[in-house]
Order: C-alpha cells, then sequence, then structure tokens
C-alpha cells in the first residue's frame, strides 16, 4: 500500500526555466541523451549499489501538473503562457535504460540513461537523482555494515534519526535491498513488505515496579518473540539474572525456547561475553544476544574480532543517515543530441579531471571470468558497438592507462536494460525480495579484494577504443 502524492514539482526551479526557455526558442522537441552516473564511492569503498529506480518509476509514469501548479507557476511572471498550456498534457513519451535495483556499480559508469526531448529530458533530473542518491547511499551503507556482521542478522533502527519521514520509510526499504533482515520502520513492512520488529523500550521496564515484573509481563503477553532490554538498571546485577528468571518462569513450562535479550549500552563486547557464559550456565545455551547503540561496520567488525558473544545487531542512526559519508554525488549530464536522425556526442569539459565526462549515447557490459564466475570488469561502449566474448577483449585501467589486462574466455553481459520505451513501460518491476536476493548474488560475484572496507581494489572500468577516442577528439577540439 502506497499513498499516491503528487510530486511533480518536486523538481529544481531552473528545471523549468530551462523548459521554457527550450519550449520559446523552439527546441523544446529536440531529443537530447542524458546519463547518470557518480563519481566515486561512499566510504571509500570498493562498489556501491543502486537503488531507488521504482520509485523513479512510479514518479515518471505520474507525472503531470494541477491546475494549482499551473497557477502558481502564472504568478511567477516568467513563464510564457503557451508554455503553461502545454504543461497541462505534460508528459513522458520517451525512453530509458537503466541497471537494474540491487545491481553492483562503479564511478562513472552510466546507470541510468535517458534519451526524450529536452523539456522532458531536463525536467526530470532533480527527482531522479534524489531517489537514486539516497537510495543507493543507503543500500550501499547497509552492505556494508551487513558483510561486517559475517552472517549475524542485521535490523534496521534508524526512523527517529533519519532526516525525514520519507527518508526514514525509503531508507529502511534501501537497507533491505543491501541486506538487512528487518526494519524497525511498521509502515515501510505495510508499504514494501520489509520484516517489521521490534520489541521494548527502557520505559516498558521503568513503567513497572520491579524489573521482573516488566520481564515477567512481557514474557507473558509475547511468549513466542520475548526479546528482553536488560540494561534499564544494571546489566550483570538485575537485567540478566531477572530475564533468566522470567523465561524460567514463564517460557520453559510452555517448552519455548525463542528467546532472547538486548544490550543497548555500556562495553557491548565485555557484557556480551558475560551474558553469554550467564545465560549458558543457567541452561539457556539457546537464548539469542541481540545488541544495538550506535553501531557501524568498523564497530561491528571490532567486536567480532574481540569476541563478542552477538547474534544480532540493531544498528540505526549511522545506517539510516550514512553518518561517515552522507553524500552519494551522483549526478545527471547531458551526453548527446539527436541531430537529422543522427546521435551527436557531447561533452563537459573541465579543469577537473575527474569532471570531464564520457561522452554519447552508451553502453555498459560486464565481464565475468568463465573460470571463477567473479565480475572482471566493465566495458563502456557507443551504442552501436558489439562485443565479441569469444576473442581477447583488452581492459585499461582507469586511473592508471598503462596497466592493462586482457580478458578471455568470459562471460558479456549488458547491464542497462530497457525501462521506457515511447513512454510506455516496458519493465517487468521486480518484488523487493527479489532485488534483496539480486543484490546479494551481484555482491558475491566481486572479489574479495574488491569487496574490502580500507583500500579495496581498483575494479576496472574502461572505455571502448571507439569511445575514448571520440572523447579524445572532442577534447582536443575545446582546446
Amino acid at each position: 500500500m502506497e499513498n499516491k502524492r503528487n510530486l511533480t514539482m518536486l523538481c529544481d526551479f531552473y528545471e523549468l526555466t530551462m523548459a521554457n526557455g527550450y519550449y520559446k526558442c523552439g527546441r523544446g522537441d529536440e531529443i537530447s541523451y542524458f546519463d547518470i552516473f557518480f563519481r566515486s564511492v561512499p566510504d571509500g569503498g570498493g562498489y556501491a549499489i543502486a537503488a531507488g529506480l521504482e520509485q523513479i518509476i512510479d514518479y515518471i509514469r505520474d507525472l503531470r501538473f494541477d491546475d494549482e501548479d499551473i497557477e502558481y507557476l502564472r504568478s511567477k511572471g516568467i513563464f510564457d503562457e503557451e508554455f503553461l498550456t502545454y504543461l497541462r498534457g505534460f508528459k513522458f513519451t520517451g525512453d530509458m535504460w537503466a541497471v537494474p535495483e540491487g545491481t553492483v556499480i562503479f564511478p562513472n559508469e552510466p546507470v541510468i540513461t535517458v534519451r526524450a526531448p529536452a523539456v522532458e529530458a531536463q525536467f526530470i533530473e532533480t527527482f531522479m537523482l534524489l531517489m537514486f542518491n539516497h537510495q543507493s547511499l543507503i543500500a550501499t551503507k547497509a552492505n556494508r555494515i551487513v558483510r561486517a556482521a559475517e552472517g549475524r542478522s542485521i535490523s534496521e533502527f534508524g526512523s527517529r534519526r533519519a532526516h525525514s519521514a520519507d527518508a526514514a520509510i525509503l531508507g529502511a526499504r534501501a537497507a533491505y535491498i543491501g541486506g538487512v533482515a528487518a526494519t524497525a520502520c511498521t509502515i515501510t513492512d505495510e508499504m514494501y513488505g520489509v520484516p517489521a520488529t521490534g520489541t521494548m523500550a527502557h520505559s516498558w521496564v521503568q513503567m513497572f515496579d520491579s524489573e521482573y515484573e516488566a520481564f515477567r509481563t512481557y514474557c507473558e503477553i509475547y511468549p513466542d518473540s520475548a526479546t528482553l532490554l536488560v540494561d534499564t538498571y544494571n546489566v550483570l546485577k538485575s537485567g540478566i539474572p531477572n530475564a533468566i528468571r522470567a523465561f524460567r518462569d514463564v517460557l520453559v513450562p510452555k517448552g519455548i525456547k525463542k528467546c532472547a535479550i538486548r544490550l543497548d549500552s555500556g562495553d557491548i563486547t565485555y557484557l556480551s561475553k558475560r551474558a553469554r557464559k550467564m545465560l549458558d550456565d543457567a541452561g539457556f545455551d539457546y537464548c539469542k544476544i541481540v545488541v544495538s547503540n550506535s553501531l557501524d561496520e568498523y564497530l561491528i567488525r571490532d567486536m567480532i574480532r574481540q569476541g563478542a558473544k552477538v547474534d544480532a545487531f540493531g544498528v540505526g542512526e549511522r545506517l539510516i543517515t550514512s553518518t561517515s559519508s552522507p553524500v552519494f554525488g551522483g549526478v545527471y549530464k547531458l551526453a548527446a543530441v539527436e541531430k537529422d536522425g543522427e546521435v551527436v556526442p557531447k561533452i563537459k569539459i573541465s579543469e577537473n579531471v575527474t569532471k570531464i565526462t564520457n561522452p554519447h549515447f552508451k553502453r555498459v557490459y560486464r565481464l565475468y571470468s568463465n573460470e571463477t564466475g567473479k565480475a572482471e570488469a566493465d566495458l563502456i561502449t557507443v551504442y552501436d558497438e558489439k562485443i565479441n566474448e569469444n576473442e581477447p577483449i583488452e581492459i585499461f585501467d582507469p586511473d592508471y592507462t598503462w596497466k592493462r589486462k586482457t580478458l578471455e574466455n568470459v562471460t558479456v553481459r549488458p547491464l542497462l536494460v530497457d525501462i521506457f520505451k515511447n513512454g510506455e513501460l516496458v519493465y517487468d518491476v521486480p518484488s523487493l525480495d527479489d532485488v534483496r536476493t539480486y543484490c546479494a548474488s551481484e555482491v558475491a560475484t566481486m572479489w574479495d579484494e574488491v569487496r574490502r572496507f580500507d583500500n579495496p581494489h581498483n575494479y576496472y572500468v574502461d572505455l571502448s577504443q571507439k569511445l575514448w577516442d571520440i572523447k579524445q577528439s572532442l577534447i582536443s577540439k575545446s582546446r
């Protein structure tokens, strides 16, 4: 279930001034090509996870200007009346290609390409970047945290620290794509089917006359899912002993072995070790230990290395806001236009080399070793090039062009798939569970060296010789 809102006006104002300008100078119908790509991986990681496509699709299908929108634009006093009339029937009529949600992606390669009349292609920039940047950021961070946990369950606990209601809802969705098992955000379960989880806060314990009474009551009400928060007063002196007593008095007579305690403060590594011993000595070796408290991938990794006895983690603010690297940095750049049916490449030049764009209407291919099944490199080509996977393929390191490797015995997979054709959706939007499963399979194709947190291996993303030559020619002409 999702409440529909008209988000057409969620755009930068210059999308409208440019659209009006294109319309007035007779270039509104000129076919243009725009790419979404990003320049660097958050947290210095080796790769990112694409997310947000489903919301982009919903937005584009629902594009419309209401009467209130038209009146607002008229009130600004700068828009042509014929342009405002045109907006009354506005809809997306172009084509779109994108990598599926959950795809592992790398800097400077197109993850979404739009081909549409200039007014349409320009107008959708803001919302597309908003959705792609936010959800890809959170999915990428979640995947790092999930990998740090080494198979232990991760739940997303960040709603109260998110930057808005939408950030909480869609952040939990993106985190699920990245691999978390559940969320504390109930509405994300209702809307998207991400399993909602949660038990008690410290206030529950404080409401009762004793900690034991609070625990016993909770076990009586929720005998099949009793997770008791044991750090309201003193973890070792009262919290765990009272939890053991409540489990023994309520759950054991019922034959229930599903139970857990949660630690939310203190030296969690030390406390988890002590808690594990106390539970085991009391005969509750099956009781799980869940921990939370401002965790991230580095703290989780260190806790595990130090021998923490933890079965599951709840991760909040540092996931839902990606605190350590809070900006994804995806951009939307013109790559080509059509003149008399011919695709004419366009390039943005900058004194900052990293901001020079890759021109032309492009395709992206991933090359997999047939021996290992691992991804070896990505190759960006001009749209009309063909790759023969039966012949050796030479790949250059994009940062060190003197470094190269020749790939043989590979399978070549196109990454960009058809989403819209002539304004009509031609893509079967997968279920969120399918996206999550696909994401896990994508990450599994990456070498361990690419997946490591610190100083990851530089994955090869190369331009075809034809595209490289076109780019260098355009750079030379700009001098």
